[in-house]
């Protein structure tokens, strides 16, 4: 180990280091700037090459004449390194093509793009074939690239001179040896002894007058300093030791203190931050609780005054005498009377189940129920429904299974599941019913439509209150806590319940419920006749825009306007469009709903303040939000007036006719021109409604 560590060994190495590197460097510049030429004569070479066959075959070429073309590639052979050529005319056809002996692998099918490439060893060139401009073909060349055997080559000269540079080194130092390194050992000789044994009385041999004698002699002074500093040190060690005692003693106590006061502030720290913690939950929990309840009460609020309008207004006008109507007009508005109030009675229904589910209420009779006849039950209910939509039932074959449920209760979950995948399918789709077990003692009840489908998001909000599942489409009524009062009878069951979705292909909802041993239970086969909805008529309008997407409102108001033959009234279901419409007719008022599919009606108010077009129109919320916030938030958003849904015809017809006033009062005669029956001279507002004309 001392032999390897020697002087000796590392002036060795230090003179190999500088002589090693400085023959590689060299050579390392002799074979770059070399293989650097080599590859800057070979392509200079084959592009004077290729330009020269392209020169010669350009007459070949221009003429189509392949045999002039075959013996200007043949002077190749004359070229050892070229191996292969070919020439192509301008559309990249062959014209002819040249392979030294013993060489395989011929010219390619068509040309390349111009330039160099190198694979393989090889050395590719495309060279177009240019006369006067015009290009005539193109020119192929292939040759050896001898760049990876000419660097080998330097290797191996590399490697034999870096031989010789370390026998050059190693004969160097053996003449160094005595002159430089023999002082040095001696020194390090003693300098070792002192280390092992601690007697720092020994000294040196000094050697000559040099400067390694002068360290020979320093190194004896060190020593002698070292000899009597250690006797000091000693002296002073023994005192340091017992002040450092001392010190750390205390230092010890400091210690335990601050661990004592740390762990008191991290224990109170602790209790701190769970009193925090306990205080934040609770106050989410509260500010959960009490948006929960204000959405559910804005949306009840909405859903109920959503059906009440048509009732009460269609009423309005049967028991008005200012209101004639036939007969079958008449029953015209009893059916939307009555096709409200049945909407009606089953939202208050399911309000009402809800209601009775969260506060415990709901009574289950359990017991086993045979699925055959359940599902025979639910069948004969919605064929009519179905028939109606034009939806086929496909219902299973086989099903001998029984479940652990309410009867009651489950046949419900079924109809509820059944009705809104024939309510939100296609025309002419198809609804596919299926049970199978899905694990021990678990059987699976399956409806899957061929509706519309719903997006992931939509998903995640489908079993909240008041989420339709048609509310974007604007045709389809329902409560929008069907499925919330499903899910919760399900649960209370002992059963869960899931759907999977695709949009553009369909829903599939599912119920798991326990199986039991089959029970006798007779089938009872139940009919619903299917009632086919009356389809209101729609009118145009060139005074008064409403923008609605309930077709019973809408209705309502085209009876109330109709009556006055110099109202007209122009209709849109969605924002958009009656944005479209407002902007091309310029109306003289807007009626707009609030809850509007796509957008609602404060962003239409909002487009139509920021247009100068309609900036002026006074804009009228007719809607069933009815709490005192909304109202509020109407009112500052700037609607002229905030009517609330059922509609009271006098304040209905206050509220125009005030909007005409006040468009009299600006000075827009153009626009009130048409209405001058609305205004009158006296504060009170002439009645909107006209005795109705008798038809010629």
């Amino acid at each position: 180990m001392i032999r390897l560590r020697s002087l000796r060994n590392k002036l060795l190495a230090v003179i190999a280091l500088v002589m090693l590197p400085t023959v590689l460097v060299s050579i390392g510049t002799i074979v770059v700037y070399d293989l650097h030429i080599y590859e800057q004569t070979i392509t200079d070479d084959m592009t004077t090459q290729a330009e020269l066959i392209g020169h010669m075959s350009a007459p070949a070429l221009t003429f189509d004449d392949d045999r002039l073309a075959h013996e200007n590639l043949a002077l190749l052979r004359l070229r050892p390194k070229v191996d292969a050529g070919a020439i192509y005319n301008a559309q990249g056809r062959l014209v002819a093509q040249y392979s030294a002996a013993g060489e395989q692998g011929g010219a390619p099918a068509a040309p390349g793009p111009e330039g160099f490439r190198i694979e393989d060893g090889k050395l590719y060139l495309f060279k177009r074939i240019l006369d006067n401009g015009e290009v005539l073909g193109t020119v192929y060349l292939r040759a050896d690239y001898e760049v990876l055997a000419r660097f080998l080559d330097y290797i191996l000269i590399g490697f034999v001179a870096g031989l010789l540079a370390l026998a050059c080194a190693w004969l160097v130092s053996r003449k160094l040896n005595d002159v430089i390194t023999r002082p040095i050992l001696s020194i390090a000789h003693v300098a070792r002894e002192v280390v092992a044994t601690g007697d720092v009385s020994r000294r040196a041999e000094r050697l000559g007058e040099d400067e390694v004698a002068e360290l020979a002699g320093s190194f004896n002074k060190m020593l002698a300093d070292i000899e009597g500093r250690k006797r000091e040190l000693e002296t002073s060690n023994r005192e340091i030791a017992r002040e450092s005692e001392r010190r750390r003693e205390a230092q010890q106590e400091v210690m335990r203190l601050n661990q004592e006061l740390e762990q008191r502030v991290h224990e109170r720290t602790l209790q701190l931050e769970m009193v925090n913690r306990d205080l934040g939950m609770a106050m989410e929990e509260a500010k959960s609780a009490n948006q929960a309840k204000s959405a559910f009460l804005s949306s009840m609020s909405h859903e109920l005054r959503t059906p009440l309008n048509a009732i009460l207004g269609f009423a309005q006008i049967l028991t008005s005498d200012k209101l004639p109507s036939t007969l079958a007009q008449k029953k015209e508005f009893a059916q939307h009377i009555l096709k409200s109030g049945r909407h009606l009675l089953t939202l208050i229904n399911e309000i009402l189940d809800l209601a009775k589910i969260e506060s415990g209420a709901v009574a289950l009779s359990m017991e086993p129920v045979a699925l055959p006849e359940m599902l025979q039950e639910c069948e004969a209910m919605m064929v009519p429904l179905a028939t109606g939509r034009g939806i086929r039932l496909l219902f299973p074959e086989r099903c001998t299974m029984n479940v652990t449920a309410d009867r009651t209760r489950l046949k419900q979950v079924l109809l509820n599941l059944l009705s809104n995948a024939i309510k939100y399918n296609r025309e002419g789709g198809a609804v596919v019913i299926d049970c199978a077990p899905s694990g021990p003692g678990l059987l699976r009840v399956s409806v899957q439509d061929t509706g519309v489908g719903l997006r992931p998001e939509q998903v995640r909000m489908l079993f909240q209150p008041f989420n339709r599942l048609g509310q974007e489409a604007g045709v389809e009524e329902g409560s929008g806590i069907g499925l919330v009062v499903t899910k919760r009878l399900v649960e209370l069951m002992g059963g869960t319940i899931g759907v999977t979705s695709s949009p553009g292909v369909g829903s599939m909802f599912w119920v798991e419920l326990k199986t039991t041993e089959p029970v006798p239970v007779p089938p009872v086969h139940v009919t619903t006749p299917l009632v086919p909805g009356v389809p209101a008529p729609a009118r145009d309008s060139v005074t008064l825009l409403y923008v609605e997407d309930n077709p019973a409102n809408l209705k309502l108001v085209q009876e109330i306007i109709r009556f006055r033959p110099e109202l007209r009234l122009l209709s849109a279901p969605d924002g958009q469009l009656g944005l479209e419409l407002a902007r091309a007719h310029l109306p003289d008022v807007i009626l707009l709903d609030i809850n509007l599919p796509g957008m609602t009606g404060f962003d239409v108010l909002r487009q139509l303040r920021t247009d100068p077009r309609t900036a002026a129109i006074p804009a009228i919320a007719l809607t069933a939000n009815a709490m005192p916030r909304d109202v509020e938030r109407g009112i500052a958003a700037g609607f002229f007036r905030y009517l609330i849904k059922p509609i009271n015809i006098d304040e209905f017809t206050e509220a125009i006719n005030s909007a005409l006033r006040n468009l009299g009062n600006t000075g827009d005669a153009g626009k009130t021109g048409n209405i001058g029956a609305i205004g009158n001279n006296d504060e009170r507002p002439a009645p909107l409604l006209a005795e109705k004309k008798e038809e010629s």
